[in-house]
């Protein structure tokens, strides 16, 4: 059985999206493309596919992982190609490799995420951002299925930043670029979360609902503080191999030549 790990995106309206939805999405591109799939047991049988850690409804991401296990061997980039091309523009599968290690979900520890605020002046993000990392703790409520639940945001803040928007934007138009990357942990913390903390410590309150984007998923390096792409150890075994295989191999006694 060979085992894949893709890397997938949500973009443009295609955000609002369910995450089911997307469940039902792919398994129809991988009828499209004729995967060979590998299913489970049992009454129901199900393509075995795994989905790791998937993005809030309504938030964008370039970075969303899965794995997929075949019955028959397939070229990981001729194979994301095929799924490409049998999914909608905005679910747009970028990366591809063969899963040499094992623990993708282990891997995904930390997100970079970019909320785009506006209505906003920088300044006064800038403001909110300092009081939200001077805190200690910024406890703020959400609404659960078991019902309204207080937790502590800042613990899970391993960074956050205020910018202003790179390109063209016209300078009077107020807009704030916030760069934040957050610790997977239990409870999770969302980036609506942090939103609700800097509006309880500086009263932050964008008069639109902000535009979120995940960046980044993977292992959080302490660091550097940036967030590694957790594809990179598959990669690395791949070009490990061959080394490997040459180092490990027998030697041989050269020719004799001729007398």
């Amino acid at each position: 059985m060979q085992r894949i790990r893709l890397r997938y995106t949500k973009r443009g309206r295609l955000r609002f999206t369910s995450h089911r939805d997307f469940q039902r999405a792919f398994e129809r591109a991988l009828r499209r493309a004729e995967v060979p799939m590998a299913y489970s047991a049992g009454f129901t049988p199900h393509p075995k596919v795994s989905y790791a850690n998937a993005a809030p409804t309504g938030t964008g991401s370039e970075a969303e992982f899965l794995e997929i296990a075949l019955t028959e061997r397939r070229d990981p980039e001729t194979l994301r190609a095929l799924l490409d091309e049998s999914l909608p523009a905005g679910l747009d599968i970028t990366d591809a490799v063969e899963a040499h290690t094992s623990g993708l979900a282990d891997r995904l520890t930390a997100s970079l995420w970019e909320l785009r605020l506006d209505g906003v002046a920088v300044d006064d993000a800038r403001k909110a951002v300092d009081a939200f990392l001077a805190a200690e703790t910024v406890e703020v409520q959400r609404k659960t299925k078991n019902g309204i639940r207080t937790f502590d945001t800042r613990s899970a803040v391993a960074g956050l930043v205020a910018d202003r928007p790179q390109g063209d934007r016209p300078a009077t138009d107020a807009c704030a670029i916030l760069r934040l990357v957050v610790r997977h942990v239990t409870p999770a913390v969302r980036p609506d979360d942090v939103l609700s903390g800097l509006r309880a410590v500086a009263d932050l309150a964008p008069p639109v609902p902000a535009a979120v984007t995940r960046l980044a998923q993977g292992l959080f390096d302490e660091e550097s503080g940036t967030v590694t792409d957790p594809l990179a150890p598959d990669r690395e075994a791949v070009t490990a191999a061959p080394s490997t295989a040459a180092a490990t191999a027998p030697a041989t006694a050269p020719e004799a030549g001729p007398a």
